[in-house]
C-alpha cells in the first residue's frame, strides 16, 4: 500500500543514518504536545520507521504502538534505548487493531502520501475504527501547489558526505509526475560503487481533497494548518498539517 519497493529501507547501512537525517524538530514537538494536550492514554504511530518519535511518546501509564512495513527499520527500532516500552508491529494499517480504544493516531514523514487512491479510503476507515469516539488523527502532507518535485533532480539534490557507512553520494530524480502522482528514485552510491536505488511513489492531495476524504471516513472537526506552529494554511504553505476528530457516530 505504501507505493514503494517491498522494503524501501532494506539496506541496514542507510537505516543507521536515518535518524541523523531526520532528527527531532518542530514536527516531533507538535505531535508530542498534541498527545499530552489530549491526555492520550494510547497512541498509535503508523509508519513509525526507526521509532525516534514513537519512543518519545512513552509516558508512565501510556500505551504506545509503532507500525511499519519495513522489517529492517523495525529491527533497528527494537534495538534502541526505550524500545521495550513500545509494541512494534510489522505491517501496514491493516495490522492495526480496530477495537476503538486508541486516543491518538499519528502518521508522520509523509507516510500518508505513500498510500495510493485504491487503498486510501480503507486506510482512513481503519484508522477511524481504531480510534475511540472523540479520538484524534493527525498527519502532514505536502501541498501540491508548491510543486516541490520540480526540484527533485540530480542538479538540485546532489550531495556528498562522509558517514559511518563510508563516503556517500546521494541524489533524487523524478521519473514520472502526472495528476498528483510523483515517482522518484533516491540514489545512494557507496565507496565501492554500489548504488542503492529506492523507487518511491508519492500522491499529492489538496487540502480540500484531504478534508473530504477524512469526512467520508467518519471524521469531524477537521482542522488544517500551514505549518507545525498552527500557521494558517494557504496556497503557498509548504505542507498541510491535519488534525481530525473521530465523530461520535459514523
Amino acid at each position: 500500500m505504501w507505493g514503494v519497493t517491498a522494503d524501501p529501507y532494506g539496506d541496514e547501512r542507510l537505516v543507521g543514518l536515518y535518524d541523523g537525517d531526520n532528527a527531532a524538530g518542530d514536527d516531533h514537538e507538535y505531535y508530542l504536545k498534541l498527545a499530552d494536550d489530549i491526555r492520550a492514554g494510547k497512541v498509535v504511530d503508523l509508519g513509525c520507521g526507526t521509532g525516534l518519535l514513537t519512543r518519545a511518546f512513552v509516558r508512565p501509564g501510556r500505551v504506545v504502538v509503532g507500525v511499519d512495513p519495513s522489517s529492517t527499520m523495525l529491527g533497528f527500532a527494537r534495538q534502541q534505548p526505550g524500545a521495550e516500552a513500545v509494541t512494534w508491529i510489522d505491517g501496514d494499517a491493516g495490522a492495526i487493531d480496530g477495537a476503538g480504544d486508541v486516543d491518538l493516531v499519528v502518521s508522520t514523514g509523509n507516510t500518508m502520501m505513500h498510500i495510493g487512491p485504491d487503498d486510501y479510503p480503507w486506510v482512513l476507515r481503519r484508522l477511524a475504527d481504531a480510534l475511540r469516539p472523540g479520538g484524534v488523527l493527525s498527519f502532514e502532507s505536502r501541498n501540491p501547489a508548491v510543486r516541490a518535485w520540480e526540484q527533485w533532480n540530480p542538479e538540485a539534490s546532489y550531495f556528498e558526505r562522509d558517514t559511518p557507512a563510508g563516503h556517500l553520494r546521494e541524489w533524487v530524480e523524478v521519473t514520472e509526475a502526472d495528476k498528483g502522482r510523483v515517482v522518484f528514485d533516491a540514489h545512494n552510491v557507496f565507496e565501492d560503487g554500489s548504488d542503492a536505488v529506492y523507487t518511491n511513489v508519492l500522491y499529492f492531495r489538496t487540502a480540500d481533497e484531504l478534508r473530504a476524504d477524512l469526512e467520508s471516513a467518519g471524521f469531524g472537526e477537521v482542522e488544517v494548518y500551514g505549518g507545525w506552529h498552527r500557521e494558517p494554511a494557504s496556497d503557498s504553505s509548504r505542507l498541510f498539517v491535519f488534525r481530525a476528530v473521530k465523530a461520535a457516530r459514523r
